[in-house]
């Protein structure tokens, strides 16, 4: 089974990489350009037994490594 986890930085954190992807754009004269989030994606071949099973260990996964959900929000999508 396959997952895809995005993982990115919850509302109000600063994002640095954001601001400096969001520089480098308007250097290169693209404009209209607001706003620049930046985060992961992990893609993830996973041995279950179903969904239920897939999710509960991602989840587990993200909550103790993949993600600092202090900062981090991360959603997970089971790709079959």
């Amino acid at each position: 089974m396959k997952a895809r986890i995005t993982i990115t930085l919850k509302a109000g954190v600063l994002d640095p990489q954001g601001k400096a992807i969001e520089g480098a754009l308007d250097a290169l004269d693209f404009s209209g350009i607001n706003k620049v989030r930046q985060g992961k994606i992990i893609d993830i071949d996973i041995d279950a037994a179903g969904e239920t099973e897939a999710t509960s260990a991602l989840t587990e996964m993200c909550e103790k490594l993949l993600a600092n959900t202090v900062i981090e929000n991360y959603a997970i999508d089971i790709r079959d």
